[in-house]
């Protein structure tokens, strides 16, 4: 699966320019599915050396991207007059998604094992619900 992810929000706190503390399993989640042959683009308004700098934080972490701000390793954004910045990509994981952004381990879960956010939360009230209890006869 081709993943687009944002950095700032997504990865880390906003703090733009500067870039913020990790949201918490974030590089874990994301090594995890590199390790699981998911192809992870960094899709961020950085650029520049703004853009190096995130990066190269995500580097040093052990995240290494398919690609960053396009849809290919290869693909020359400076001789493309018509470059379009739309990916194409399978799935996009950023912070201003309808509802927020979930936390890695669900992020994860939704990802691996193939479900749809309502899938989940489902799956969670139905965990959570108590067992209904039998009913009694008036009798007794």
């Amino acid at each position: 699966m081709i993943i687009a992810i944002d950095f700032d929000g997504t990865i880390v706190e906003h703090r733009y320019p500067e870039i913020g503390r990790e949201i918490p399993f974030a590089t874990e989640t994301l090594k995890k599915l590199i390790e699981e042959h998911h192809q992870l683009i960094l899709w961020s308004v950085r650029e520049g050396r703004l853009l190096d700098e995130a990066v190269e934080w995500c580097r040093q972490r052990g995240v290494e991207f398919y690609a960053v701000n396009k849809d290919f390793p290869e693909e020359d954004t400076e001789k493309n007059r018509h470059y379009s910045r739309k990916l194409k990509a399978d799935l996009f994981i950023d912070d201003r998604n309808l509802g927020g952004l979930p936390d890695w381990g669900t992020i994860y879960r939704l990802i691996h094992e193939r479900k749809s956010l309502a899938q989940l939360l489902e799956e969670e009230w139905e965990a959570d619900r108590p067992a209904p209890r039998k009913k009694k006869k008036w009798w007794f």
